[in-house]
């Protein structure tokens, strides 16, 4: 008989221990060909998930993945993440949470027969060539900077 893996235990103990204490759980999740998440989001091959009551829909978190709908940028989007995949799951309130070894390679997506789309791939995007001597501005590398923590939505009437 195989071993049980603690993970998908723990995942659900500390989901709870954040709810229950009024924090927001967030996942760190290694991107790979088996996770679907929105790819535009995705930094370094690693995304961060709020899986709180508020930002998802129909979580579940079962022994081999966790599944739910969530909004990206007003779109909802269906997230599954095998357990092997969580890096950590803390709260974002103070940090306080628990880390894993990612092990990839090991779960892959159920088949879905309405849809037969392949999953998404990460892959290594060209260098531009060298041909013009203007640059393009690029965006601040801030990928090592956290999130930045803003005031209360506000909304804006335009006429």
């Amino acid at each position: 008989m195989s071993e049980i893996s603690t993970k998908p235990y723990m995942l659900r103990a500390i989901y709870e221990w954040c709810t229950d204490s009024g924090y927001t759980p967030y996942l760190a999740v290694k991107v790979d060909a088996s996770t679907t998440v929105p790819m535009e989001y995705v930094k370094k091959g690693e995304i961060v998930l709020n899986i709180s009551f508020g930002a998802t829909s129909g979580l579940k978190m079962d022994n081999d993945s966790i599944r739910f709908h969530a909004r990206f940028g007003g779109v909802s989007r269906e997230i599954y993440v095998p357990v092997n995949n969580v890096m950590a799951i803390y709260a974002n309130e103070n940090g306080q949470g628990m880390a894993f070894e990612p092990q990839l390679g090991f779960a892959e997506p159920p088949a879905d027969e309405e849809t037969s789309a392949p999953a998404p791939v990460l892959a290594a995007v060209p260098a531009p060539a060298q041909e013009a001597k203007t640059e393009a501005p690029s965006a601040p590398d801030d990928d090592t900077d956290p999130p930045k923590k803003g005031g209360r939505p506000t909304l804006t009437r335009i006429k």
